[in-house]
């Protein structure tokens, strides 16, 4: 293994929410970071985690490969988080995750590491889960021996459903769509120690396919109860039948809808690691339980049923 001291990791989509972790971790074993974003300005928060000279900002755009060669100059590892829920998938998870990785192969970088989805596939109905498997495969022809990891749920403080159900849970009843659908949410750390460790170990992990999943497969109303437990609320939870979850979803077209077709589609599925994957357990790492970990950022909606959230804690 290259002495990390000595790396150089871009990593696109390094300001957001799995990025921030992903850098820390990679920070913390000596490297140095190159944080390739379309807002660097909005990444800033990194630059205490490294030292001098040792975390840098690039503007990059995966839809202008100009800015992509530019972003992965004297990388000795790239790595790719950018994705998107709605909108063009096929422009970003396709092309976008072809461009970066064309990039890094003629860059020069040992390694490329692809985070994809559990539920990628060109078959898939759904175009989100269709252009993520079809990401998958454009990585594959331009960089042989990358690393794609697919994650189930990710949850952490600043994940987007916890805390949305956690603020939703002041209402008397709240409706839980697909109900049954089963997923096996991962720490957010512990999935970034498994991507930071593959993109400076591409002689253990290069070439491979992982789907990271946590400890314990929850069905999506069990995950509703733990984040109520977490969050110190209670609620009446109200199992929405598949003919209204699918009736909603046709309306996801408008502002602020909660569910998009696209995202019916993809809940048609369970959405956890294929039975003998190699998973976290492959990186060394011991998966974080939900209920361990939870309660240190939804604590703050106990007690207010506007769930409103502290300054530290939105930081």
């Amino acid at each position: 293994m290259i002495d990390p001291a000595q790396q150089t990791v871009t990593v696109f989509g390094g300001g957001g929410f799995i990025g921030r972790y992903v850098c820390e971790l990679l920070l913390q074993r000596g490297a140095r970071v190159v944080v390739a974003c379309r807002e660097p300005r909005h990444a800033n928060f990194i630059q205490p985690l490294g030292g001098v000279g040792r975390v840098g900002f690039v503007r990059a755009d995966l839809t202008l490969p100009a800015s992509v060669v530019h972003a992965v100059d004297g990388a000795s590892a790239v790595i790719n988080l950018v994705g998107i829920l709605k909108g063009k998938f096929h422009g970003i998870q396709v092309e976008g995750a072809r461009t970066a990785a064309e990039a890094a192969r003629r860059g020069g970088a040992q390694a490329f590491v692809q985070v994809s989805a559990i539920g990628a596939d060109a078959g898939s109905e759904s175009a989100y889960g269709k252009s993520k498997g079809e990401g998958e495969a454009a990585v594959r022809a331009a960089f042989p021996d990358a690393t794609i990891i697919r994650p189930s749920l990710v949850f952490g403080p600043e994940d987007a459903l916890s805390n949305r159900l956690a603020g939703l849970a002041r209402l008397p009843l709240l409706p839980v769509i697909a109900a049954q659908r089963k997923f096996q949410p991962v720490f957010v750390r512990d999935l970034a120690l498994a991507i930071a460790k593959a993109a400076i170990e591409p002689e253990t992990y290069g070439g491979k396919t992982y789907e990271i999943g946590g400890p314990q497969v929850m069905s999506f109303r069990e995950l509703h109860e733990a984040i109520l437990t977490a969050s110190g609320q209670t609620a009446e939870l109200i199992d929405l039948p598949d003919f209204a979850g699918s009736l909603l979803s046709r309306f996801g077209f408008l502002p602020g809808a909660p569910l998009t077709r696209d995202q019916w589609l993809m809940l048609q599925r369970d959405n956890v690691a294929a039975p003998g994957s190699p998973g976290l357990e492959a990186f060394g790492i011991i998966p974080t339980p939900f209920a361990a970990v939870a309660p240190g950022w939804l604590a703050r909606f106990a007690g207010s049923r506007f769930g409103r959230r502290s300054d530290a804690s939105a930081a």
